[in-house]
């Protein structure tokens, strides 16, 4: 899962790209693309939250915005996940990336310790093995955690830096590196598929990235490649490190029988080169930014990441699984991240649990991968912006309850303030 990638970032996705994504454009060829794929916010911490638990995050106590690197754990261990559920049919469950769900971080006399191991990681609600930084790349601290052990402790302050390389203040592990750091967490995912490929075991790895989110800091081999600045060069990282994956799972021998998923946690924070000349549409200028040139991160659709607009939401999925999927097909019926907890259950032909008890928010997209879009059916999508504005998808029509974006891009608006707006997306995608 990638970090802020638009659904015009792919090249699969959108004719007008100039960033080459052929790791990307190869699953597309080689699996499913789903059209019309949604992250259930449009912001991080909510999503991550919904891909996990198969819930809407504003069913939690988190009802709007992101937690921070040292915020409190918000999946409860007594809860159900994906994780969870796996490893009780018997999978090895592992995480390797951006974790941004809360991490138990301990405090002597009221002052962070680093020298004490966290009391809360991914180990404590499924994954059997763990590696990962506590949010986002620009927020500290930044430190790597594998299971419950912070791997190099604190040694030094980042003083905070801006907008491309945008860093808040805070305390540097001292193995972390802001350049080597997706490099450093593919090649161990690469290293985890390697090593589960090896046994008898079924595995399930979640790898969600830190890029392309900001700091827009590209591998220095990737430095000007694009010709699109910051961003388009860490857009063409992160494909690299999408094939990177694929050639381990290639490598181990396992292509034929693993399934792949691709997707982002929500849209681009980048807007359009020609909102530009538009002030009125930007907010939180320093820590946003535009193309050099004309490429769109999120396509034709409206708005930027955080909004209720599409471009908040409506993101890249790819699906690749030789033994079922069909080789270049398509899907355009609506789903969103929650769906994969129920789907997961579907494919290893395991009932859920109750929805009083997890994943209430599921519903399985295995018909749409067997190409029976007939024999798909959920509830009306729920979409949530950043700022907590909701909107429903019901067939081809998208209600926003709120009178803007709810986001980023004025007018932000409030939500459940009239007028609302209804729009038909088959006809109207970009919500004119």
């Amino acid at each position: 899962m990638a970090d802020d990638m638009g659904y015009g970032d792919v090249e699969a996705l959108n004719p007008t790209s100039t960033i080459p994504t052929p790791n990307l454009n190869r699953l597309a060829q080689e699996g499913m693309t789903f059209t019309d794929a949604h992250s259930p916010s449009a912001v991080c911490t909510p999503t991550r939250y919904g891909v996990l638990t198969g819930r809407y995050c504003w069913r939690s106590d988190l009802t709007q915005g992101v937690l921070n690197g040292y915020g409190t754990p918000l999946i409860e261990t007594s809860r159900e996940t994906v994780a969870s559920f796996l490893a009780e049919q018997g999978y090895a469950t592992g995480i390797v990336g951006k974790w941004h769900l809360g991490l138990g971080f301990q405090r002597t006399d009221g002052e962070w310790d680093w020298e004490k191991h966290v009391d809360y990681s991914p180990v404590d609600v499924g994954f059997d093995y763990s590696l990962v930084i506590p949010a986002s790349l620009d927020f500290p601290p930044y430190v790597y955690v594998e299971n419950h052990t912070i791997t190099g402790l604190p040694d030094r302050i980042h003083p905070g830096s801006k907008f491309p390389a945008f860093l808040r203040k805070g305390e540097v592990g001292s193995d972390f590196s802001f350049i080597d750091c997706l490099d450093t967490l593919t090649k161990r995912a690469a290293e985890y598929v390697a090593e589960q490929a090896k046994t008898e075991q079924p595995f399930f790895l979640y790898f969600p990235l830190t890029a392309p989110h900001k700091p827009a800091l590209p591998h220095p081999r990737f430095q000007g490649k694009t010709g699109l600045g910051p961003y388009g060069d860490f857009v063409m990282q992160v494909d690299w490190t999408v094939g990177e994956i694929l050639n381990a799972i290639d490598k181990a021998g396992i292509f034929e029988n693993t399934l792949v998923i691709y997707t982002s946690d929500n849209g681009s924070y980048m807007y359009r080169q020609t909102d530009a000349s538009e002030p009125d549409h930007v907010s939180d200028s320093t820590i946003q930014g535009y193309y050099e040139g004309n490429h769109t991160a999120n396509g034709d659709l409206r708005g930027t990441k955080a909004d209720i607009w599409e471009a908040g939401h409506r993101v890249p999925f790819f699906v690749r699984w030789p033994e079922k999927v069909k080789a270049g097909s398509q899907a355009g019926k609506t789903i969103t991240h929650t769906d994969f907890f129920a789907t997961v259950a579907d494919v290893i032909d395991v009932n859920l649990p109750p929805a009083a008890e997890a994943a209430q928010d599921s519903f399985s997209f295995l018909p749409l991968l067997d190409g029976n879009e007939s024999a798909f059916e959920r509830a009306p999508v729920i979409h949530h912006s950043g700022g907590a504005m909701f909107a429903i998808r019901d067939g081809d029509w998208k209600l926003i309850l709120g009178s803007g974006s709810g986001g980023r891009q004025q007018p932000r608006g409030k939500r459940f303030e009239r007028p609302w707006a209804l729009f038909n997306m088959q006809d109207d995608l970009s919500e004119t």
